[in-house]
């Protein structure tokens, strides 16, 4: 008899227990995608941004502000190549809860800084022709339906306006491993004009310094440049500023995996109780088996797989339901997660652990049924 006819007749010999063992690892699978596409969320920033780039906050809380006045102070000290700085703007479209993550910056020293963010030239021209203009991700342009020339309202409870927010769109760049595809940037200057308060003021800076090795030092001597005025600074690198920002909510990468970890061991304990009731139950065919010649090596192999198709099957098309929901669906937030996709090195971790819940599920009626003798075996019938 070939071998896997045998193991598919035998994964579903009992097919109301197999089917919802399939059904509970489908579930631990779908759950994980999610989980991690979560976690990839908050540690997206932790993960790109680069040394070379430092961020000046206000010394007390990142959501007071610090003075455009420091720009020119900052450009001018030794070893910076270049300054820029962003403003929170959050805002929703059309309605409160279709949140838009939004930044109002310098469109020249921006894109120079951030030169990952890619952009056709005509484009560029045009934001920087309108003071109205904004570039917009490819996911939420999608989302929303926007092309360059369209023209939207934004709701910004933050920000008063002495006129309605009105914004066009100058171009749409693309999402990447590197760039946030849910952001819209739009100008300072026209913020800065049509807001009713807060003339004058940004939220933080972004200096990129021509010495990464030197940034702790440079740090220094921009906390030291602004101590004892009114708004004194504190100084990390990007990568710092993304980690903090991301801690504000709590270790999202500890709970997360902690999270996953739970509820892989749970529906792992299903796929190993449903492999031992499945070999105990085919005591005597194991041993005619072994009376026709199968190998110990052969029987254990058998089981194995069994319990591999159980736990890739139901695995997979969970990670594969995950995948096309995160894909198609968008963010749920509306744009609040940075990059919400399930990385490619997570759909691996996935598999990998679903072979490995195969195998620990399987192992130990694997070797019982390998260990197993004929004659007491067919004493038990």
């Amino acid at each position: 008899m070939k071998l896997f006819p045998l193991i598919w007749m035998n994964v579903w010999r009992r097919r109301i227990r197999t089917t919802f063992t399939l059904l509970s690892i489908f579930i631990a699978f779908l759950l994980f995608g999610f989980v991690m596409t979560i976690r990839g969320a908050f540690a997206f920033g932790v993960d790109i941004a680069g040394n070379d780039r430092l961020v000046l906050i206000n010394k007390v809380t990142l959501i007071l502000p610090l003075p455009i006045s420091y720009m020119q102070r900052i450009q001018q000290t030794p070893g910076v190549e270049l300054v820029t700085h962003q403003t929170w703007f959050g805002g929703a479209y059309q309605e409160a809860r279709n949140g838009v993550a939004s930044m109002a910056v310098e469109p020249e020293s921006f894109l120079e800084i951030y030169k990952e963010i890619k952009l056709p030239e005509d484009q560029i021209k045009a934001w920087k022709a309108d003071k109205q203009g904004v570039i917009v991700g490819e996911v939420i342009a999608k989302r929303n339906g926007w092309k360059p020339g369209d023209r939207f309202q934004l709701l910004a409870p933050t920000w008063q306006p002495k006129e309605p927010w009105e914004f066009t769109v100058s171009g749409i760049f693309e999402s990447g491993p590197s760039v946030n595809g849910n952001q819209v940037f739009l100008r300072y200057d026209y913020l800065d004009q049509n807001r009713g308060l807060g003339e004058g003021i940004v939220g933080w800076y972004v200096v990129r310094i021509a010495d990464p090795a030197k940034a702790v030092e440079m740090g220094q001597t921009f906390d030291a440049m602004f101590a004892n005025s009114g708004f004194e600074t504190k100084t990390t690198t990007q990568k710092g500023f993304a980690d903090g920002f991301a801690k504000q909510v709590g270790d999202i990468g500890t709970i997360t995996v902690a999270i996953a970890s739970i509820v892989l061991f749970m529906f792992g304990l299903v796929a190993a109780s449903t492999m031992v009731q499945s070999v105990r139950e085919r005591t005597s065919e194991l041993a005619v088996l072994k009376t026709l010649g199968y190998a110990d090596a052969k029987i254990l192999l058998l089981v194995l797989l069994e319990s591999l198709i159980i736990t890739v099957g139901g695995g997979g098309l969970g990670l594969l339901t995950a995948w096309v929901v995160i894909r198609f669906g968008g963010d749920p937030t509306g744009g609040l997660l940075p990059l919400y996709v399930l990385p490619p090195s997570n759909i691996v971790v996935g598999f990998v652990l679903m072979i490995l819940m195969g195998l620990v599920a399987g192992v130990m009626p694997a070797v019982g049924a390998m260990r197993l003798k004929i004659t007491d075996a067919l004493r038990k019938t």
